[in-house]
């Protein structure tokens, strides 16, 4: 099994390749194509050609064949789902129940949104002309998707650069370029070849991909330390960047919950899809009155979950070591998991550690394993000041009963994302996306839409 290139409407090959691996078992299952200069030249010159004349297609056109590819994503459901599962290790009725159908149904909120996109109204702003404003595609936008939600990732990317009429090059992780080849070829049967094209490969062809002179915005999904160099890349051909990084989410408990439900919800929140969520519950805060009470509902939900049941592996090796170090070189107290689970695949078991100073390692890292830190705080001003003090600022919890307490901090904590009383959920309507080291720009609703279009103003004479 070889996954290649989907570029001008077909399947593409290249000469290099690099293995696929199962994170279940940690054996290799087959081969992926490595691009190099000319593969994603090719599939940027095929996304160049096609964009005069999707740009210029109207909005119900383009809302015509999101839907369509929206029905055919869950139409092919079980096999998006079986090629996703093979190389993420997810379970898969996780991906049949929840975030298939939401990929779905962003692909169709962006294609009600292609015809609602509203600007001010056209006027005499000065005497004797009238201005109006246009919103216009970008052109060619060069996407890079992580290894964590390779679909969704894909559709939060596709659906409203192509809404708003640009045409695409995106370039999965290595580890998981299944799904989004096999998306691409779902969408080949509703759009023009070449609008939507895929490149598979490792970071030089990503660094590539970024590099090259054709595409005018880069939008990346992944490590800060890759947002840092794609936007660094970007800058030297005045690139437009849209950057969903990472996070270090806090969840700030208050002394006012129900413990047992509270510790249930936050445990289920920082170990969906085993952790490796941007926005997982992996950063706990508890009021001092009720700090060893919290950490024993804690430790009992977590070591309830059984990896491999409950949560998948970590992606690869790499990351298992990465975690593992983290841990090993951590002065908190382990009260639970801490360790490899099994021998086979990359399992972590469910881990809990407290005893954390904000400047330890695990607290201002992102884990991205199914991994809870746990800190206390003494009084409001303590757990705001614990809660921003990490450099990432994309999502953020309290989970308290006092609606005036909710009010004040909904306002100070500095995340682009604050639930309350719950943890993780999205919506298509809702802006995704955050502050500092978490990047800029934003995933999903009209913002997002928004964010893959440029304005024009006209003035006529009169």
């Amino acid at each position: 099994m070889i996954v290649a290139n989907f570029v001008n409407g077909t399947s593409v090959p290249a000469e290099e390749t690099s293995p696929l691996v199962d994170p279940t078992t940690g054996s290799e299952f087959g081969r992926v194509v490595v691009s190099r200069s000319a593969e994603v030249d090719a599939a940027v010159r095929a996304a160049f050609q096609a964009f005069p004349a999707w740009s210029r297609t109207t909005p119900g056109e383009r809302q015509h064949a999101l839907l369509k590819l929206a029905d055919l994503l869950e139409a092919n459901a079980g096999a998006v789902a079986d090629a996703e599962v093979r190389e993420t290790g997810k379970i898969r009725s996780v991906l049949l129940d929840e975030e298939i159908p939401q990929c779905a149904d962003q692909l169709r909120f962006f294609a009600g949104a292609a015809r609602a996109l509203g600007t001010a109204a056209a006027g005499e702003y000065v005497p004797g002309h009238t201005s109006y404003q246009r919103r216009e595609a970008v052109g060619v936008i060069a996407q890079i998707t992580p290894w964590n939600y390779p679909l969704m990732m894909a559709v939060w990317k596709i659906a409203p650069a192509l809404a708003a009429g640009n045409t695409v090059v995106l370039k999965p992780a290595d580890t998981t370029p299944s799904s989004t080849v096999l998306l691409a070829t779902l969408a080949s049967s509703v759009l023009p070849p070449g609008v939507f094209n895929v490149v598979l490969g490792d970071r030089d062809t990503g660094r590539l991909l970024v590099e090259h002179p054709v595409p005018a915005m880069v939008s990346l999904t992944g490590s800060t330390r890759a947002g840092v160099e794609v936007a660094r890349s970007a800058a030297a051909t005045v690139k437009r960047t849209h950057l969903e990084l990472g996070g270090n989410a806090p969840v700030l408990v208050f002394d006012d919950v129900d413990v047992t439900a509270a510790a249930e919800g936050i445990v289920g929140a920082a170990f969906y899809n085993a952790g490796q969520d941007c926005t997982a519950a992996s950063r706990v805060l508890v009021h001092s009155a009720v700090h060893d009470e919290f950490v024993a509902a804690l430790v009992k939900a977590a070591s309830a979950a059984v990896p491999g049941v409950d949560f998948g592996p970590l992606n690869s090796q790499a990351q298992l070591d990465r975690v593992l170090g983290l841990l090993s070189r951590s002065p908190g107290l382990v009260h639970c998991g801490g360790k490899r689970h099994g021998s086979a695949g990359f399992f972590l078991e469910p881990t809990v550690v407290s005893g954390l100073s904000q400047n330890d390692e695990l607290v201002q890292e992102e884990a991205f394993a199914p991994l809870i830190t746990v800190q206390r705080f003494g009084s409001d001003d303590e757990a705001i000041a614990l809660a921003n003090g990490v450099p990432q600022g994309l999502a953020s919890s309290i989970w308290t009963r006092d609606t005036s307490r909710v009010a004040s901090l909904t306002a100070r904590l500095d995340f682009g994302i604050v639930w309350v009383n719950t943890h993780g959920l999205v919506a298509a309507e809702m802006p995704h996306g955050g502050f500092g080291a978490s990047g800029y720009g934003k995933d999903l609703s009209m913002h997002g839409l928004e964010d893959y279009t440029r304005v024009k103003h006209v003035m006529i004479a009169h």
